[in-house]
């Protein structure tokens, strides 16, 4: 079964009931990662959550069946969920199919989020034409569709807004919807909204609670870290406490950058250049003018190596700021100040 981000509401509900193995994958990484999300509130048990990485899977193949097919610690129902980079999941996915034909008994569902992955990735074709297993590709989305996921999510937490307060959070949130999505938890309890008791949300109280707009928020931050620029980043980064940033959604918006950078780089190819696209091609790849030159210079500084070298970096860094929120902030200075030395190697 397959699905795009066009698709994926509608297959979702029907998946759930038919699929105990979901691969999302596509250079859209937040959209991967905020639809895994929503297919979990749609398990009818999703249970207790168990997280492993990609790298754990490829080195052991048999742990992926061996945790998916344990009993959780109170006997509950469970989920798996892999972080994963291209193709570490082939083999434990497959190693799960066969044990699971060979009679090893019913798994708990599989939730694999793969970066840099496509649904022409050995995985994908693994599972794509199986009746027990959706792979979901999602594409970089545009402000249009951003803005309609934004209204979605109102409409789902009795927020009624116009289409300009969707368009002005969709564009706060770096067309993030996982941003987006917690703008929106945000205002609801602001408004005091429900599905029960809808709100109309007004400009005053976006204004009042809503995320800073791109240029007072994370970007500068993101782009003194993707050029290797350390000079600024030390005033990014005091920027960042004084203003009470959330680690987490830093991190997002350069996982986000950083995933349109490797897009950009596999569109051009080895000889290619930005020079050499039209304004058409380029704002199917997300570069719009206020952030071309930056984009342009992150692109001097990361050719493809290095940027298959960034994609488990920030994964190992999601993991260690979801996993200590406490030091969070300064676990984020540290990894981001690593990640703008190594920017600044040429």
């Amino acid at each position: 079964m397959k699905a795009t981000q066009k698709d994926f509401a509608s297959t979702a509900r029907r998946a759930v009931d038919q699929c105990g193995i979901f691969f999302f994958c596509g250079p859209d990484e937040a959209g991967a990662s905020a639809a895994a999300q929503s297919l979990t509130q749609l398990l009818a048990d999703a249970g207790e959550r168990i997280e492993l990485s990609g790298a754990d899977i490829k080195k052991d193949p048999a742990l992926l069946g061996d945790e998916a097919r344990s009993g959780s610690l109170f006997g509950d129902k469970r989920h798996i969920y892999v972080r994963a980079t291209g193709d570490e999941a082939h083999d434990a996915l497959k190693t799960l199919i066969e044990t699971g034909e060979a009679g090893a008994g019913e798994a708990a569902p599989v939730l694999v989020v793969a970066t840099s992955a496509t649904d022409k990735s050995r995985t994908a074709k693994l599972l794509e034409k199986r009746k027990d297993a959706l792979v979901a590709m999602f594409w970089p989305p545009d402000l249009t569709s951003v803005t309609g996921s934004v209204r979605q999510m109102a409409d789902a937490a009795g927020l009624r807004l116009s289409g300009d307060l969707g368009e002005r959070i969709a564009r706060a949130a770096g067309l993030d919807v996982r941003l987006a999505q917690s703008e929106i938890t945000k205002l609801a309890t602001y408004c005091d909204a429900s599905p029960q008791s809808p709100v109309s949300l007004t400009a005053e109280d976006l204004d009042a609670v809503g995320a800073a707009t791109e240029e007072d928020g994370f970007m500068p931050l993101v782009n003194a870290v993707l050029k290797g620029d350390c000079g600024k980043l030390d005033i990014e980064l005091k920027r960042m406490r004084e203003h009470g940033m959330n680690a987490v959604g830093v991190l997002l918006a350069v996982e986000r950058r950083a995933a349109q950078l490797a897009q950009i780089t596999a569109q051009l190819g080895p000889r290619g250049s930005l020079d050499g696209m039209d304004r058409g091609a380029k704002a199917r790849l997300g570069i719009f003018w206020r952030d071309e030159r930056d984009i342009r210079d992150q692109l001097q500084s990361w050719h493809r190596r290095k940027l298959k070298r960034l994609g488990p970096k920030l994964m190992q860094l999601h993991k260690d700021l979801l996993g200590n929120s406490q030091a969070a902030e300064l676990l984020l200075a540290q990894g981001l100040t690593e990640i703008a030395r190594f920017a600044a190697r040429r």
